[in-house]
């Protein structure tokens, strides 16, 4: 890379930080590890208007990462119900109780040591270095990748590890030499802001003279990434069992999708699920189309009005207490329509 792009880059990047960057999130403004830690894993593909309520909800229940620590996975898990993606939930408790247990309550002040911890990667390791202890370190998540990519017109296929590497070379040139924690967070501003992964803002951008994408025709081709997601079909039936106010919930198992959340009994067939409360009459409700990261969710439900034989297998919980347990999305919406 040119030096005159590495000087003028960084420098550009802090002075429009400082003048048109986002300033007032309830993350900012603050050199305490955990509550950027916190911020940076709900923030994961997570948009910042979804995750503020869950931030201050966080805070409000675990001021510190000790709090947090002594916690249950399963209050954990109910309190993160709805933010999806739950394996960041039991990276988050298992990460604070490392911190709690292996660091007297202190996180690391490196981004290698940050990176020792359950859940931490490099990226998210670099942004907390960054802002909490001034490290000059690169950080890359999806809309650095973005930025940097046009302003770079960078031809690897980001679906290459070795390509991503250089990437990862790219970035680390470019940290200015001093304010890395301002750099860092007008990186992140102009990713969320501007630089838009289907309609970037050209015009406003402050990057803009420097950006071989943009002068090159078409910034949004960047970044390149060949390999696709490949989606499949998953259909299943839940069966919505009630008795006298109480719910019957049964708790995923360990791994997989929803791992730890609770749910109603589910099945993988409509007969399945009338087998399990046979000559019970059951309502069919309408069903829920339910999109995850690698598939689509079909889910049925299926409700019984009045049982004729109880399911053996589950907890039952009073409808006031649904809110103690982590619930996925759509299952919470089912029972607040109902």
């Amino acid at each position: 890379m040119p030096e005159a792009l590495i000087e003028d880059f960084g420098k550009t990047v802090v002075a429009w930080q400082k003048r048109h960057g986002r300033h007032t999130l309830p993350w900012q403004n603050t050199r305490d590890p955990y509550r950027v830690w916190l911020s940076e894993v709900m923030l994961q593909q997570t948009q910042v208007t979804t995750v503020l309520g869950y931030y201050e909800r966080f805070l409000a229940r675990w001021p510190r990462v000790t709090d947090l620590a002594a916690a249950t996975l399963d209050e954990v898990l109910a309190q993160w119900a709805g933010l999806g993606y739950y394996s960041r939930a039991r990276n988050l408790h298992a990460c604070a109780k490392a911190v709690a247990e292996l660091h007297g309550g202190e996180f690391p002040r490196s981004a290698a040591g940050l990176q020792t911890l359950p859940g931490i990667g490099r990226s998210t390791a670099a942004a907390i270095a960054a802002f909490c202890f001034a490290e000059r370190v690169a950080i890359l998540d999806g809309n650095v990748k973005r930025v940097l990519s046009r302003v770079l017109a960078y031809e690897g296929d980001l679906a290459s590890s070795a390509a991503e590497k250089k990437l990862w070379d790219h970035a680390t040139a470019l940290l200015p030499a001093h304010e890395v924690d301002r750099y860092t967070q007008g990186l992140m501003d102009l990713g969320a802001t501007v630089c838009g992964a289907r309609s970037p803002d050209c015009l406003i951008c402050p990057v803009q003279p420097l950006c071989r994408g943009q002068q090159q025709g078409d910034p949004t081709r960047f970044p390149i990434k060949t390999k696709k997601l490949k989606r499949s079909q998953r259909e299943n039936w839940w069966l919505w069992v009630e008795r006298q106010g109480q719910v019957l919930l049964q708790q995923r198992p360990a791994t997989g999708v929803w791992a730890g959340l609770w749910t109603l009994p589910m099945f993988d067939d409509e007969a399945s699920a009338r087998a399990a409360l046979p000559g019970s009459a059951v309502e069919p409700l309408p069903r829920i189309q339910h999109a995850l990261t690698h598939f689509d969710w079909v889910l049925h439900t299926l409700r019984a009005q009045e049982p004729a034989r109880l399911l053996s297998e589950g907890t039952w919980v009073a409808r006031e207490r649904l809110g103690d347990y982590a619930l996925p999305a759509p299952l919470k919406r089912l029972i607040d329509g109902g």
